[in-house]
């Protein structure tokens, strides 16, 4: 797309927003172009803390399908729109309502935890929700020494270590393709290259991965310790698109991938279907009622627990 065409489109955009009431939430991973005309910028937690606070009519939704429908859950009396209909999550795709229906009707005694990675149907059967941010801190709030957690497994493996219960994945082997793209090579790669980096990666990647950085945390927290820490050289394991807007919002430090990954499903959204989106006010997410009811109180819980 053309600077002048890209400029033409920001323009229309914002004079929507303004006669619309709308508020523009993206991911931490959407493209630059995305991020550069949201109003707020941030991971599953933050977005989903935002969707409850504003006071917009319309939220589009910059990220994949399940982020969206966190949105509709939580604002039952909005209209939630995405830019695309194909953003979908694999990883969301591994835990079936039924799945965590099943394994709780075997296990009545065992809480649920659900990863926010998960679509509002899986989400309508589990006990409580949580992100990559706040995992472990849900997890050691419950009120039990063992809990499932699905779909990520090394989400759950994560939350093992950093609370000593027994974290059991739901499915076992539920994984992110994109941070299942880094491996222990990598790190030491640039360990070698980098002696005096800092080395941050997501709870997503692999434990052996995660074992060898000198940080480990979701995107918001990964920023967060980009901006405070005093290495001058971080070198980051998660989607490109993080690493961008570090680059952008922390200049005076040197921004380096671990291995430079993308999400495929992230970045379908673009500046043309956003415009179009909102003009035609198309592409609404829709939650069952009786769903969203059920998921609604899974996400308020990891509220309650924080």
């Amino acid at each position: 797309m053309s600077n002048t065409c890209s400029k033409t489109l920001r323009e229309e955009i914002v004079k929507l927003k303004r006669k619309k009431n709308v508020i523009i939430l993206s991911h931490n991973y959407q493209t630059q172009e995305i991020q550069g005309i949201a109003d707020f910028i941030g991971d599953s937690l933050e977005l989903a803390k935002e969707a409850t606070k504003t006071d917009a009519d319309i939220i589009v939704f910059c990220g994949v399908d399940f982020m969206a429908e966190t949105a509709a859950i939580l604002n039952p009396d909005k209209k939630v729109i995405v830019p695309s209909t194909d953003v979908t999550c694999p990883m969301a795709a591994q835990l079936s309502a039924k799945l965590v229906k099943d394994v709780k009707t075997k296990n009545p005694d065992i809480p649920f935890v659900i990863y926010v990675n998960s679509y509002a149907n899986a989400k309508a059967e589990a006990d409580v929700c949580c992100t990559s941010a706040n995992a472990a801190k849900v997890v050691e709030k419950i009120n039990s020494d063992v809990v499932f957690l699905g779909p990520d497994a090394n989400l759950a493996k994560f939350a093992e270590n950093r609370t000593g219960k027994k974290v059991i994945p739901i499915p076992s082997n539920g994984y992110c393709y994109v941070h299942k793209e880094f491996n222990v090579k990598h790190v030491e790669k640039m360990r070698e290259k980098y002696p005096d980096a800092a080395i941050i990666v997501h709870p997503e990647c692999d434990p052996d991965v995660q074992q060898k950085a000198d940080f480990v945390g979701s995107t918001s927290q990964m920023l967060k310790f980009a901006r405070k820490c005093d290495y001058d050289t971080i070198i980051v394991g998660t989607e490109i698109g993080l690493i961008e807007r570090m680059r952008r919002e922390i200049p005076d430090k040197t921004i380096i991938p671990l291995h430079e990954v993308i999400c495929k499903g992230m970045k379908l959204n673009n500046l043309k279907n956003l415009f179009e989106a909102l003009k035609f006010e198309s592409n609404v997410v829709k939650i069952p009622e009786d769903t969203a009811e059920k998921a609604r109180k899974a996400i308020k819980k990891m509220f309650e627990l924080l």
